[in-house]
């Protein structure tokens, strides 16, 4: 293996009086050749993506590709009438159920509940129990806000709907003790 390398070292040193390696014809182009090959790769690569694109008819128009976004339905037309999200009024785009929006919405609630505008925090919370129904807190935080409006009934359903989805939290019985208090205050109100 050494007198390969002898012999390889000779074949560039020859007639160069330097001893380093002579310009060899073909050699020049030694750096060239990694720069061609990264471009096939990257020509290869757009030649895939173009494969693997969606042919689109030329008999539809370009918006008909894109399927429709499906619209939730409920156990009867009523119901999507009645669950409808406020916020959708002024974005008609935007999803019904969306996780990420409810938890924004407790945020910007709890902020608006601090700086006491509950009016906007009843807003908030009840948007964050449509963009994700089955999450109990923001059930908790309106019944919170509409027990501070003077909201009795509407807090009492909302505390309610907070225990039916989480049987096991940690502050049943203080919200279950709200709840026996606004029971008693709106039977107060009655008589």
């Amino acid at each position: 293996m050494q007198n390969a390398a002898i012999a390889d070292n000779f074949h560039h040193t020859r007639g160069n009086p330097r001893g380093g390696r002579a310009s060899v014809p073909g050699m020049r182009f030694r750096n060239v050749i990694p720069i061609l090959a990264a471009l096939s790769l990257l020509c290869a690569a757009s030649l895939v993506r173009a494969q693997d694109a969606p042919q689109e008819s030329s008999s539809k128009p370009p918006d008909s590709a894109s399927p429709a976004p499906e619209k939730p339905t409920g156990k009867s037309g009523k119901d999507d009438k009645k669950n409808k999200d406020t916020a959708a009024k002024s974005a008609p785009d935007q999803p019904t159920w969306d996780p990420l929006r409810a938890e924004k919405d407790l945020e910007v609630g709890q902020y608006y509940m601090r700086k006491g505008d509950v009016d906007a925090a009843i807003d908030r919370f009840e948007d964050a129990t449509l963009a994700k129904p089955g999450y109990a807190i923001p059930f908790r935080f309106l019944g919170e806000a509409q027990e501070k409006k003077g909201l009795k009934k509407q807090s009492i359903k909302s505390y309610q709907r907070y225990l039916d989805l989480y049987p096991h939290a940690e502050d049943r019985d203080k919200i279950q003790k709200r709840i026996d208090k606004l029971h008693k205050g709106a039977e107060k109100q009655k008589n």
